[in-house]
């Protein structure tokens, strides 16, 4: 019956183009309705993904800047919800709610979702790493249960960070293959001239690596040299990597174009996906990628990388920060057929949904 449905509130920051984001429209437009209420709080109501949102999910709109602004809103909003569980993402996020879980209502669930590999976040963007590893040991590990989307972000929160084996589950990322599929027909073919065209996606930032790819550019176009490289994304270095471009001579050879609502259909068309990440969580794009049968160059960095390489194969695994062995490993894919996926198995959007519907 209706009146037995769980409510269930998701958190975010906003609806802006990432992978955390998609995960959630994903899980809001796929749980069962049957037996859950699901409910959308956001700090601010913004974010190309807002329109993906079902018209059922009532949305909270907490027109704040900050978490730390946020967070005497999401108290209220909780006692005015009474949700039965909390699933919120973004460690900074992580961590004010589980500061704040004594003033919910009792026996209010806590989840938090982690992003990406904490170690790595922590060493490779320079932050505070005793101040965070601080707050990962005595804070993280009050929250109810910790979602880890690979087996690898397990290990790490239990040998870095001493948080208890029984409250992390591991939970891939949902990937919704029919709806990929469909989106990336959805449209004619955006590559021109000879090619090989390579696409990467993402946020325009240090983790990406995207830096590491420009200097592999230069040895593909001498194996290649019609090869065009399309960056799909936004971030905070995209004018650093403009430069780096021009300092290479890859300005007709490099083509920014910023966010796109359908990623798909270039990831569709291209001959190659390239994913030179420092570090990871799950890449939602990889797996999105392989659903769509391309050929995959993709760094073995921190994350759930392996993971997907060992379930569904088919795609080269390059050290990271190596632009030599990326630029052999493109040549290399450039020149051999792409094999079809027929299923993403463990990663399949059913199987995750009922197991995200499990610890609800």
């Amino acid at each position: 019956m209706v009146g037995e449905r769980k409510r269930i509130l998701f958190l975010l920051p906003s609806l802006t183009g990432g992978g955390a984001e998609r995960v959630f429209t994903t899980l809001l437009r796929h749980l069962d309705r049957t037996r859950f209420e699901p409910h959308l709080a956001l700090l601010q109501a913004t974010g190309a993904y807002m329109e993906d949102i079902p018209k059922d999910v009532p949305i909270h709109d907490l027109k704040v800047s900050r978490v730390r602004y946020a967070l005497p809103k999401i108290v209220r909003l909780i006692w005015g919800l009474r949700p039965q569980t909390i699933l919120a993402t973004m460690g900074h996020l992580n961590i004010a709610l589980i500061s704040a879980k004594p003033f919910f209502p009792s026996h209010t669930k806590l989840l938090v979702r982690e992003a990406v590999i904490p170690s790595a976040l922590f060493r490779e963007e320079n932050k505070n790493i005793r101040l965070w590893g601080w707050l990962y040991r005595h804070v993280y590990k009050r929250a109810d249960k910790i979602v880890c989307l690979s087996d690898s972000m397990v290990a790490d929160l239990v040998e870095n960070f001493e948080i208890p084996q029984e409250k992390l589950v591991r939970i891939y990322n949902p990937v919704d293959t029919g709806k990929v599929r469909e989106l990336a027909q959805a449209g004619t073919n955006p590559f021109k001239g000879n090619g090989p065209h390579l696409v990467a996606a993402g946020r325009i930032c240090r983790q990406k690596g995207f830096d590491v790819l420009m200097n592999a550019m230069p040895t593909v176009l001498q194996r290649f040299p019609t090869a065009q490289l399309m960056i799909l994304g936004e971030g905070p270095l995209e004018a650093e990597l403009k430069e780096q471009a021009r300092n290479l001579g890859l300005q007709e050879k490099v083509i920014f174009l910023g966010f796109q609502a359908n990623p798909w259909l270039y990831l569709k068309h291209a001959d190659a996906f390239i994913l030179p990440s420092r570090y990871e969580g799950l890449p939602n794009v990889l797996l999105e990628a392989l659903a769509l049968g391309i050929r995959v160059v993709v760094s073995d960095c921190p994350g759930g990388i392996r993971e997907i390489r060992d379930s569904v194969g088919s795609m080269a695994v390059v050290p990271p920060e190596n632009p030599s062995a990326l630029a052999e490993a493109i040549i290399s894919v450039c020149s051999s057929p792409a094999r079809a996926i027929e299923s993403l198995g463990r990663f399949d959007l059913q199987q995750v949904v009922a197991e995200y519907s499990n610890i609800f």
